[in-house]
């Protein structure tokens, strides 16, 4: 967003008609829709915390899924591996392969130059790793075979379950810890400036308003589950 240009065009538009001694109501128009345009834009400037915080929004909910795919292999039911394996997948491409690659090609470097928090950048960092090695892990076991293997089957519950255990309090840290503290080791304008990096970024691999359309991916797979309505969540 070019705000010099924007406030350029306000001021011009001000000048025109103040300087007549009235608000012509064409002038008026255009300076209102500028303000109103200036003010959207403004709005929908989404700073890097807010951006990788709603990412873990995502991986939050295909915790969820993994948590139901852990309750039917305990009960021993039946389900589509099929969804796993998508949800899977979404963690791999949109999780590993972008999200965590953005914390450990701009956030991590930051913080180890600035010698801050570095013992807890190193421990998300091996815990990025242990996550992409137990996803491949349940990749690999997402399919109907497992589901006739009892041993396949413990396999794939362990893995999910060492997956759902880590990335509770990996990402809970990182929300309230590490994202807080990267202002402190960035300056204003660095910081603005990832911001745009990181969506150019998100739009190049994804697609424009890529983050909502993997939203809608995690959304048809919750449906298909049977865990998408948010009222059956609630104590009764």
């Amino acid at each position: 967003m070019d705000l010099n240009r924007i406030t350029r065009r306000r001021l011009a538009l001000r000048a025109a008609s103040v300087g007549a001694g009235l608000i012509l109501p064409g002038a008026a128009a255009l300076l209102a829709a500028a303000e109103d345009n200036e003010k959207e834009k403004e709005d929908e400037e989404i700073s890097p915390a807010e951006d990788l915080m709603r990412e873990h929004g995502v991986l939050n909910r295909i915790l969820l899924i993994y948590d139901e795919h852990l309750r039917r292999l305990d009960a021993k039911q039946e389900f589509d591996p099929g969804i796993l394996a998508s949800s899977a997948g979404i963690v791999r491409h949109f999780v590993e392969d972008y999200h965590e690659k953005l914390e450990e090609d701009f956030l991590f470097p930051r913080f180890r130059k600035a010698n801050k928090l570095v013992d807890l950048v190193d421990t998300l960092l091996a815990q990025h790793q242990a996550g992409r090695r137990l996803t491949g892990q349940i990749e690999q076991l997402a399919h109907a075979g497992t589901l006739k293997d009892e041993s396949k089957r413990h396999e794939l519950s362990e893995n999910l379950r060492a997956f759902v255990r880590m990335y509770r309090p990996h990402e809970s840290r990182e929300d309230t810890v590490l994202f807080p503290a990267f202002r402190s080791v960035v300056s204003r304008h660095e910081y603005d400036a990832l911001g745009d990096d990181f969506e150019k970024k998100e739009d190049q691999l994804f697609g424009e308003e890529g983050f909502f359309k993997v939203v809608d991916q995690v959304a048809e797979l919750e449906k298909k589950l049977g865990i998408y309505d948010l009222h059956q969540f609630t104590p009764k």
